[in-house]
């Protein structure tokens, strides 16, 4: 089976394009470049473009190829969604969006999330454009039958991420090194929202498992693990991988929103809402789908890999002076 992922070297895309190229797919990347954390696995080819600039350089990269299945791992917006129907109508069997769970209604209407709850996010922009494309995407499909399965993974990690609430996603080492030296942690409410982390290799089986599969054509699936955990949870699985005792202050969602306004997408339209996924769709498409990494395994060996290279080990200053700012304001509030 010929399959194309556009940026398939990121934190959940590379664990899949580890899976495609072990079972034997003849796996095509287009990204604009080979570097980053998460390299091309052996076997790949490697196509290099922009999936983001010029159009006619787009058409000409892929002029006379045809795949059985496209996955565009980075269209975000309608524009991405216009540019990809040009790309591939005709030209695939089938083209996989990947979406997001936070498209789901915030605040949910029911405790169990499944691929018919509603979509409406009213808080973060990221996910009424994931809505947007969704939508488009099948206006196509009903009118002129584009062959489009909707991905929409939760919080996903790997190696290189660790997925704490409201840490600092491009340095995830961040909240570590402050659990390691003692500092106080923020967790937002009073964390025992119910939250679900899914290891990218868990994940992979079950995008993997859907590719080539015609019953998966016009259809919508979440890709999730069944652990449910509380956030208090997550992170005293984390302080005891570490080894250290968890110093928290459970700080409302809407004073950290005050001093970070990036919260109020992320937090407020994501993470403070209790998200339990029924994963029994995607099970039955794809039949050998289990998640096997529990956050107690996950997290250690997201905590391992960031310590094999003090390289990995960055520290996002702005954060920490920000979670600081926010701390002490709620001391103010609450003096202990």
């Amino acid at each position: 089976m010929k399959i194309l992922f556009i940026g398939g070297t990121g934190l959940i895309s590379s664990a899949c394009s580890e899976l495609a190229v072990a079972r034997g797919f003849d796996l095509t990347i287009m990204n604009r470049s080979q570097s980053g954390k998460h390299p091309a696995p052996d076997g790949a080819h490697l196509l290099v473009g922009d999936v983001h600039g010029h159009p006619g350089a787009l058409d000409r990269l892929l002029d006379g190829q045809r795949f059985d299945a496209v996955v565009d791992w980075i269209a975000f917006t309608p524009a991405d969604i216009e540019r990809d129907i040009h790309l591939f109508s005709g030209k695939t069997g089938q083209f996989v969006f990947i979406s997001s769970a936070s498209a789901y209604q915030k605040p949910p209407a029911h405790y169990l999330i499944r691929e018919d709850s509603p979509l409406e996010n009213p808080f973060w922009e990221y996910s009424r454009n994931k809505i947007a494309c969704e939508q488009r995407l099948m206006q196509e499909y009903h009118e002129r039958r584009f062959p489009v399965t909707i991905i929409r993974p939760s919080l996903t990690y790997g190696p290189s991420q660790i997925p704490l609430c409201g840490a600092s996603w491009q340095h995830p080492y961040t909240v570590i090194d402050r659990m390691k030296r003692g500092k106080t942690i923020i967790i937002p409410g009073d964390g025992t929202s119910l939250w679900t982390v899914t290891w990218n290799g868990d994940f992979a089986k079950g995008l993997v498992g859907l590719l080539g599969n015609p019953a998966a054509t016009g259809e919508a699936y979440h890709i999730t693990s069944d652990e449910v955990l509380t956030w208090n949870q997550i992170y005293l699985e984390t302080a005891r991988a570490l080894g250290v005792e968890l110093r928290i202050a459970h700080i409302s969602s809407d004073l950290i929103a005050a001093y970070n306004p990036n919260a109020v997408g992320d937090l407020i339209g994501d993470k403070i809402n209790s998200s339990v996924f029924d994963n029994s769709k995607i099970k039955r498409a794809v039949p050998d789908f289990q998640c096997e990494v529990l956050w107690a395994e996950g997290v250690r060996r997201a905590i391992a890999w960031h310590e094999a290279d003090p390289a990995r080990q960055t520290i996002d200053e702005k954060m920490n002076q920000t979670w600081d700012t926010i701390i002490a304001a709620y001391q103010r509030a609450f003096p202990v």
